[in-house]
C-alpha cells in the first residue's frame, strides 16, 4: 500500500527569521566570493562575478519577501 501525500500546512510563523538568516548566509557567502576573486583566474572571475551578481538578486528578493512577511505579521494575518 503506498501512503498519500499529504501537504504540510502554512506555517508562516517563523519566516522572518528564516528569511534573515538565508540573506545573512547568503551575504557571508557573497562576502566570501569576492574576497576570492583576487586570486582567481579570469574564467574563476567571471563565474564568480556572474554568480555574486545572482546573490545580490536573491537578496535584494528575500528582503522584500522578508519585508512583506513582518507587515503581514503586524496585521495579524498569521
Amino acid at each position: 500500500m503506498s501512503k498519500s501525500k499529504q501537504s504540510n500546512p502554512d506555517n508562516r510563523r517563523n519566516n522572518v527569521e528564516r528569511l534573515h538568516d538565508m540573506i545573512e548566509k547568503t551575504q557571508e557567502k557573497l562576502s566570501d566570493a569576492e574576497a576570492s576573486l583576487e586570486f582567481a583566474s579570469p574564467e574563476e572571475r567571471a563565474f564568480l562575478e556572474q554568480k555574486n551578481e545572482r546573490r545580490r538578486q536573491s537578496i535584494e528578493a528575500m528582503d522584500k519577501e522578508m519585508k512583506e512577511e513582518m507587515a503581514a505579521r503586524k496585521k495579524g494575518e498569521y
